[in-house]
C-alpha cells in the first residue's frame, strides 16, 4: 500500500512539474511575440575632409533678350507661319497681314511722285522768263538807238542843222524806249520770282511725293513680320482673320532669347564685400563661378558668371541687385523659373560634415540622432558652421566616423534600438 501511495505522489508531482514548465514556456513565447523588431533606419557616416564653403541666393531666371511682335499697320491677319512654343530663327517669317490695300497705296504714291517730277521739269524750263528776257533785250536795243539819235541830233539842233521838232521827237522816242525797258525789266523780275517760287514748290512736291512712296513701301513691308532674334516664341495672341493694328500696335506674340539665360538675385552688403576685393575695385566678382540649383534639387550642368552688379545698394533693404549669366544650350531652362544660386566663397580644411537632412531643431537647438556601436539611438546637440553643398560643417558635438540617422527619424526613439542601414544597402535591397 505504501509503494502505491508513493508512486501516486510522484506521478502527481511530475504532472505538476510539466504543467508549470508548460505555463512558463507559454509566458516566454508570449513575451517574445509581444516585443516588436527594431525599426530600420538609413544612416550616414560623419565625414571629415576639406570642402568649399558656399553662399546661396534665391534668384529668378530671365531671358537675355525679349521682343514683343506687334502689328505696325492696320489690316487683316492673313497668315501665321509658326507653331506656338517652338524655337524660331532670326529673320524667319512669322506673320503676314493682307497686303492689297498697301500695294494700292504704293501705286498711288508712285503716280503722284511721277507727276511731281514732271511739274518740276516743266517749271525748270523757264519759258516765260526766256520770253521776257528777249522782250527786254529788244527794248534795250530800241533805247540804245534812241540814245544815239538824241546824241546825234543835239549838236545839229544847236547849229540849226536840224529843226527843234526833230530833236524833240528823238527825245520823246528816247523817253518812251526807256520807259519800255523799265517796264520789261520789272516784268522780267516778277517772272523770275514767280518761276523761282514755282520751281521750289515743285521740288517740295517731289520731296513730299517721294516721302509718301517711302512711307507706302514701309507700310507694305510691315505686312510681313519677321523674327528679330533667335529664340523661343510664346503663345499666339491673335488668330488668323482678325483685324489688327487698329488704334494701337496689336501684340501678336513674344519671342525670348534664353541662351545664355540670365538670373537676377540680390546679395547683402556683407556678402558683396566678401565676394569682391577693394584692391581690384570689385573686379574679383567677375572671376566667381555660380552653380544653379533647380527646384527639383538638380544642378544645372553649366556654371554661370557675374554679368552686372548694380551701381548702388538699396538703402531700404541693404541689398545689391546682381545679374548672372548661364549657358543654356537647347533652351532647357525657361525665363521665369525660381532657382538657387550657389557660389564657393572659401575653403575649410579638415571640416567635420553632417548631411543637412540629418539635422533637427529641438527647442531652438540643432540636434542629430546618433546610432552607437550597440545600435542604440542617442540624441546629440551640435553646433553648426557654414554650408558645404548638401552637408553642413559641424563645429562641435560630433566626431568623424559616427553614424547619424538621415531617414526614418520618426521611427527612432532616444535610447531605443534600431536596425541601421546605408542608403546603398537600402537601394540594393529594393532592387
Amino acid at each position: 500500500m505504501r509503494n502505491v501511495f508513493v508512486s501516486s505522489a510522484a506521478l502527481i508531482g511530475l504532472v505538476a512539474l510539466i504543467t508549470v514548465a508548460g505555463c512558463s514556456s507559454k509566458r516566454d513565447h508570449g513575451a517574445a511575440a509581444a516585443q516588436p523588431p527594431a525599426p530600420t533606419v538609413i544612416v550616414a557616416a560623419v565625414m571629415q575632409k576639406t570642402v568649399p564653403i558656399y553662399n546661396e541666393y534665391v534668384g529668378q531666371t530671365r531671358a537675355d533678350d525679349t521682343v514683343e511682335l506687334r502689328a505696325r499697320v492696320e489690316g487683316i491677319l492673313q497668315k501665321v507661319y509658326f507653331r506656338e512654343g517652338v524655337p524660331v530663327k532670326k529673320g524667319q517669317l512669322l506673320f503676314t497681314i493682307d497686303k492689297r490695300p498697301f500695294e494700292a497705296s504704293l501705286q498711288s504714291a508712285k503716280a503722284i511722285a511721277t507727276k511731281a517730277v514732271s511739274d518740276l521739269a516743266q517749271a525748270q524750263q523757264r519759258t516765260d522768263v526766256l520770253k521776257a528776257q528777249a522782250e527786254l533785250a529788244d527794248a534795250q536795243a530800241v533805247l540804245a538807238k534812241a540814245d544815239q539819235d538824241v546824241a546825234r541830233l543835239t549838236p545839229l539842233a544847236k547849229e540849226k542843222a536840224v529843226t527843234e521838232q526833230d530833236l524833240d521827237a528823238a527825245v520823246a522816242s528816247q523817253k518812251s524806249a526807256r520807259a519800255t525797258v523799265d517796264a520789261r525789266q520789272a516784268n522780267l523780275t516778277n517772272l523770275e520770282a514767280a518761276v523761282k517760287y514755282t520751281i521750289e514748290r515743285a521740288k517740295a512736291e517731289v520731296s513730299a511725293s517721294n516721302a509718301k512712296v517711302t512711307q507706302a513701301q514701309l507700310d507694305l513691308s510691315y505686312c510681313d513680320i519677321f523674327s528679330p532674334i533667335s529664340g523661343v516664341i510664346g503663345f499666339l495672341q491673335v488668330d488668323e482673320g482678325n483685324l489688327v493694328g487698329r488704334g494701337d500696335a496689336t501684340l501678336l506674340a513674344t519671342v525670348s532669347a534664353s541662351d545664355p539665360l540670365l538670373v537676377d538675385f540680390s546679395v547683402s552688403e556683407i556678402d558683396y564685400l566678401k565676394l569682391t576685393d577693394a584692391q581690384t575695385s570689385g573686379h574679383q566678382a567677375s572671376n566667381l563661378r555660380f552653380d544653379l540649383l533647380l527646384s527639383d534639387e538638380s544642378v544645372h550642368p553649366y556654371q554661370g558668371t557675374f554679368k552686372v552688379l548694380d551701381r548702388t545698394v538699396d538703402p531700404t533693404t541693404g541689398t545689391l541687385k546682381v545679374e548672372a549669366t548661364f549657358p543654356n544650350p537647347g533652351r532647357y531652362l525657361r525665363p521665369g523659373q525660381f532657382a538657387r544660386l550657389r557660389v564657393a566663397v572659401a575653403q575649410r580644411e579638415n571640416a567635420i560634415l553632417v548631411p543637412q537632412r540629418a539635422i533637427q531643431e529641438l527647442q531652438g537647438a540643432k540636434t542629430v540622432m546618433v546610432v552607437n556601436e550597440q545600435n542604440t539611438v542617442l540624441v546629440r546637440t551640435i553646433k553648426l558652421g557654414d554650408k558645404a553643398d548638401k552637408d553642413v560643417v559641424v563645429l562641435d558635438g560630433l566626431k568623424p566616423g559616427e553614424r547619424v540617422i538621415v531617414e526614418g527619424m520618426q521611427k527612432a526613439r532616444p535610447g531605443g534600438q534600431v536596425n541601421p542601414s546605408t542608403a546603398q544597402e537600402a537601394k540594393n535591397q529594393g532592387d
